[in-house]
Protein backbone atom coordinates (compact mmCIF):
# COMPACT_ATOMS: atom_id res chain seq x y z
CA UNK A 1 0.00 0.00 0.00
CA UNK A 2 2.82 2.28 0.68
CA UNK A 3 3.99 1.70 -2.75
CA UNK A 4 0.48 3.05 -4.40
CA UNK A 5 0.56 5.90 -1.87
CA UNK A 6 4.00 6.91 -3.12
CA UNK A 7 2.24 6.65 -6.85
CA UNK A 8 -1.04 8.78 -5.78
CA UNK A 9 1.59 11.52 -4.33
CA UNK A 10 3.88 11.44 -7.35
CA UNK A 11 1.24 11.92 -9.98
CA UNK A 12 -0.45 14.52 -8.01
CA UNK A 13 0.00 18.65 -7.71
CA UNK A 14 -2.89 19.83 -5.42
CA UNK A 15 -2.62 17.50 -2.84
CA UNK A 16 -3.75 18.50 1.55
CA UNK A 17 -3.01 16.49 4.22
CA UNK A 18 -6.14 16.56 7.63
CA UNK A 19 -4.39 14.99 10.33
CA UNK A 20 -5.39 14.44 14.47
CA UNK A 21 -3.46 13.22 17.60
CA UNK A 22 -1.78 10.51 15.82
CA UNK A 23 0.32 12.25 13.85
CA UNK A 24 2.19 12.99 16.47
CA UNK A 25 1.61 9.79 18.84
CA UNK A 26 5.08 8.99 17.38
CA UNK A 27 6.40 11.10 18.88
CA UNK A 28 5.77 10.93 22.04
CA UNK A 29 2.81 12.87 22.07
CA UNK A 30 -0.11 10.50 23.86
CA UNK A 31 -3.63 10.68 21.96
CA UNK A 32 -6.34 12.17 23.68
CA UNK A 33 -8.20 9.28 23.47
CA UNK A 34 -6.38 6.26 23.94
CA UNK A 35 -5.90 4.01 26.66
CA UNK A 36 -2.71 5.36 27.28
CA UNK A 37 -3.34 8.83 26.83
CA UNK A 38 -4.67 12.13 28.67
CA UNK A 39 -7.45 10.02 30.15
CA UNK A 40 -5.79 8.56 32.85
CA UNK A 41 -5.68 12.52 34.47
CA UNK A 42 -9.11 11.79 35.74
CA UNK A 43 -7.99 9.72 38.21
CA UNK A 44 -5.11 12.50 39.52
CA UNK A 45 -7.42 15.68 39.27
CA UNK A 46 -11.19 14.38 39.77
CA UNK A 47 -12.20 15.76 36.39
CA UNK A 48 -12.59 14.83 33.19
CA UNK A 49 -10.04 16.01 30.05
CA UNK A 50 -13.03 18.13 28.44
CA UNK A 51 -13.99 19.94 31.88
CA UNK A 52 -10.09 20.51 32.62
CA UNK A 53 -10.07 21.74 29.21
CA UNK A 54 -12.86 23.55 29.13
CA UNK A 55 -13.61 27.24 28.82
CA UNK A 56 -15.79 27.79 31.86
CA UNK A 57 -13.26 25.72 34.26
CA UNK A 58 -10.82 28.02 32.85
CA UNK A 59 -12.33 30.64 34.18
CA UNK A 60 -13.51 29.33 37.39
CA UNK A 61 -9.92 27.36 37.81
CA UNK A 62 -6.96 28.86 36.03
CA UNK A 63 -4.55 27.39 38.75
CA UNK A 64 -6.03 24.05 38.19
CA UNK A 65 -6.26 24.38 34.65
CA UNK A 66 -2.84 25.50 34.64
CA UNK A 67 -1.74 22.53 36.64
CA UNK A 68 -3.45 19.99 33.55
CA UNK A 69 -2.15 21.71 30.74
CA UNK A 70 1.36 22.19 31.60
CA UNK A 71 1.62 18.37 32.27
CA UNK A 72 -0.11 16.93 29.55
CA UNK A 73 -0.30 18.98 26.71
CA UNK A 74 2.64 20.71 26.69
CA UNK A 75 5.67 18.56 25.27
CA UNK A 76 8.82 20.86 25.00
CA UNK A 77 11.06 17.86 24.14
CA UNK A 78 9.18 16.53 20.83
CA UNK A 79 10.63 16.39 17.72
CA UNK A 80 9.09 15.84 14.00
CA UNK A 81 8.52 12.32 13.03
CA UNK A 82 8.46 11.28 9.81
CA UNK A 83 5.24 11.65 8.80
CA UNK A 84 6.01 16.17 9.46
CA UNK A 85 9.22 15.36 7.95
CA UNK A 86 7.48 14.30 4.45
CA UNK A 87 4.90 16.62 4.38
CA UNK A 88 7.35 19.30 5.07
CA UNK A 89 8.87 18.17 2.25
CA UNK A 90 6.21 17.58 -0.27
CA UNK A 91 5.56 21.27 0.40
CA UNK A 92 8.91 22.51 -0.74
CA UNK A 93 8.49 20.48 -4.01
CA UNK A 94 5.79 22.23 -4.55
CA UNK A 95 3.26 19.20 -4.38
CA UNK A 96 1.39 20.16 -0.88
CA UNK A 97 -1.26 23.10 -0.84
CA UNK A 98 -1.42 22.91 2.99
CA UNK A 99 -1.74 21.12 6.34
CA UNK A 100 -4.70 21.02 8.13
CA UNK A 101 -4.33 19.95 11.67
CA UNK A 102 -6.21 19.12 14.79
CA UNK A 103 -3.53 19.27 16.99
CA UNK A 104 -1.92 22.35 19.23
CA UNK A 105 1.85 20.70 19.32
CA UNK A 106 3.44 22.58 16.47
CA UNK A 107 5.27 19.93 15.05
CA UNK A 108 4.56 20.53 11.43
CA UNK A 109 6.25 24.03 11.30
CA UNK A 110 8.91 22.68 13.43
CA UNK A 111 9.33 20.08 10.38
CA UNK A 112 9.73 22.88 8.40
CA UNK A 113 5.79 23.15 6.96
CA UNK A 114 4.80 26.52 6.24
CA UNK A 115 1.31 26.60 5.42
CA UNK A 116 -0.32 25.00 8.36
CA UNK A 117 -4.07 25.49 9.12
CA UNK A 118 -4.24 25.06 13.07
CA UNK A 119 -7.89 24.62 13.99
CA UNK A 120 -7.49 24.15 17.81
CA UNK A 121 -4.62 26.65 17.99
CA UNK A 122 -1.23 26.14 19.24
CA UNK A 123 0.53 25.81 22.64
CA UNK A 124 3.33 28.51 21.55
CA UNK A 125 0.70 31.02 21.29
CA UNK A 126 -0.29 33.08 24.34
CA UNK A 127 -2.22 36.16 25.04
CA UNK A 128 -3.46 38.71 27.95
CA UNK A 129 -6.94 38.26 28.53
CA UNK A 130 -6.97 42.31 29.39
CA UNK A 131 -4.69 44.10 27.51
CA UNK A 132 -4.07 41.12 24.29
CA UNK A 133 -0.36 41.57 24.39
CA UNK A 134 1.06 38.12 22.99
CA UNK A 135 3.58 35.47 24.43
CA UNK A 136 5.14 32.33 23.60
CA UNK A 137 5.46 29.38 25.16
CA UNK A 138 8.47 30.17 27.44
CA UNK A 139 6.15 32.86 29.76
CA UNK A 140 3.85 29.71 30.47
CA UNK A 141 6.40 26.93 31.48
CA UNK A 142 8.62 29.60 33.14
CA UNK A 143 5.83 30.94 35.58
CA UNK A 144 4.36 29.66 38.54
CA UNK A 145 0.84 28.81 38.62
CA UNK A 146 -1.05 31.37 36.58
CA UNK A 147 1.33 33.64 34.03
CA UNK A 148 0.24 37.28 34.21
CA UNK A 149 0.93 39.77 31.64
CA UNK A 150 2.77 42.95 32.97
CA UNK A 151 -0.83 44.67 33.01
CA UNK A 152 -1.92 41.97 35.47
CA UNK A 153 -4.42 40.06 33.58
CA UNK A 154 -4.12 36.38 33.03
CA UNK A 155 -2.04 35.17 30.12
CA UNK A 156 -4.24 32.11 28.42
CA UNK A 157 -3.18 29.65 25.75
CA UNK A 158 -4.71 30.54 22.33
CA UNK A 159 -5.82 27.15 21.54
CA UNK A 160 -9.14 26.03 21.51
CA UNK A 161 -11.39 25.25 24.47
CA UNK A 162 -14.36 23.19 24.91
CA UNK A 163 -17.69 25.40 24.69
CA UNK A 164 -15.18 27.91 22.59
CA UNK A 165 -15.91 27.90 18.66
CA UNK A 166 -13.19 27.28 16.07
CA UNK A 167 -12.06 30.79 14.02
CA UNK A 168 -13.92 30.81 11.40
CA UNK A 169 -10.62 32.58 9.57
CA UNK A 170 -9.34 29.59 9.91
CA UNK A 171 -11.91 27.41 8.78
CA UNK A 172 -12.87 29.04 5.91
CA UNK A 173 -8.86 29.03 4.49
CA UNK A 174 -9.19 25.37 5.57
CA UNK A 175 -12.40 24.42 3.52
CA UNK A 176 -11.06 26.12 0.92
CA UNK A 177 -7.34 24.19 0.16
CA UNK A 178 -9.86 21.30 1.17
CA UNK A 179 -11.84 22.07 -1.92
CA UNK A 180 -8.85 22.56 -4.42
CA UNK A 181 -6.82 19.99 -3.85
CA UNK A 182 -6.63 16.80 -6.29
CA UNK A 183 -5.66 14.37 -3.25
CA UNK A 184 -6.68 14.75 0.54
CA UNK A 185 -4.60 12.67 2.70
CA UNK A 186 -6.47 12.20 6.59
CA UNK A 187 -4.36 10.96 8.90
CA UNK A 188 -3.72 9.80 12.36
CA UNK A 189 -7.60 11.00 13.52
CA UNK A 190 -10.54 9.05 14.09
CA UNK A 191 -13.09 11.80 12.59
CA UNK A 192 -15.17 11.69 15.56
CA UNK A 193 -13.80 15.63 16.53
CA UNK A 194 -16.80 18.07 15.38
CA UNK A 195 -17.01 20.56 13.45
CA UNK A 196 -12.94 19.74 12.73
CA UNK A 197 -14.11 16.41 11.33
CA UNK A 198 -16.48 17.63 8.47
CA UNK A 199 -14.23 19.91 6.95
CA UNK A 200 -13.25 16.83 4.45
CA UNK A 201 -16.59 16.38 3.26
CA UNK A 202 -15.79 19.44 1.11
CA UNK A 203 -13.30 17.35 -1.00
CA UNK A 204 -14.03 16.92 -4.42
CA UNK A 205 -10.99 16.05 -5.90
CA UNK A 206 -9.40 12.54 -7.55
CA UNK A 207 -8.32 10.71 -4.59
CA UNK A 208 -9.00 10.16 -0.85
CA UNK A 209 -6.74 8.25 1.50
CA UNK A 210 -6.83 7.16 4.88
CA UNK A 211 -3.88 6.53 6.89
CA UNK A 212 -5.04 5.43 10.54
CA UNK A 213 -4.95 2.45 12.76
CA UNK A 214 -8.88 2.07 13.81
CA UNK A 215 -12.08 2.77 11.56
CA UNK A 216 -13.28 6.37 10.61
CA UNK A 217 -16.63 7.27 9.07
CA UNK A 218 -15.19 7.93 5.83
CA UNK A 219 -13.07 4.54 4.94
CA UNK A 220 -16.04 3.25 2.82
CA UNK A 221 -15.29 6.57 0.41
CA UNK A 222 -11.95 6.65 0.38
CA UNK A 223 -10.01 5.28 -2.59
CA UNK A 224 -6.87 3.82 -0.10
CA UNK A 225 -6.85 2.81 3.41
CA UNK A 226 -4.13 2.61 5.25
CA UNK A 227 -4.26 1.03 8.96
CA UNK A 228 -0.94 1.81 10.25
CA UNK A 229 1.00 4.20 12.15
CA UNK A 230 1.19 7.00 10.03
CA UNK A 231 5.01 7.92 10.48
CA UNK A 232 6.18 4.52 9.61
CA UNK A 233 3.84 4.53 6.04
CA UNK A 234 5.73 8.35 5.49
CA UNK A 235 8.84 6.94 6.12
CA UNK A 236 8.16 3.32 3.69
CA UNK A 237 6.40 5.48 1.26
CA UNK A 238 9.39 7.77 1.58
CA UNK A 239 12.18 5.59 0.50
CA UNK A 240 9.76 4.57 -1.91
CA UNK A 241 9.62 7.66 -3.84
CA UNK A 242 13.62 7.33 -5.27
CA UNK A 243 12.03 5.19 -8.30
CA UNK A 244 9.30 7.81 -8.70
CA UNK A 245 9.89 11.20 -10.29
CA UNK A 246 8.42 14.02 -8.17
CA UNK A 247 7.72 12.72 -4.83
CA UNK A 248 9.36 14.42 -2.14
CA UNK A 249 13.03 14.19 -1.17
CA UNK A 250 14.17 13.16 1.82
Amino acid sequence: MTDKLAEVISNSRRIVFFGGAGVSTESGIPDFRSEKGLYKARQEFGYSPETLLSRSFFDKHPDKFYKYYRGNLIHTDAVPNAAHRELAALERDGKLLAVVTQNIDGLHQKAGSERVYELHGSVHKNYCMECGATYGLDVVMSSDGVPRCGCGGIIRPDVVLYGEALDDGIVSKAMGVISAADTLIIGGTSLAVYPAAALPEHFRGNCLILINIDKTPMDSSADIVIRRPIGEVFEQAGRAKRSLTGFASE
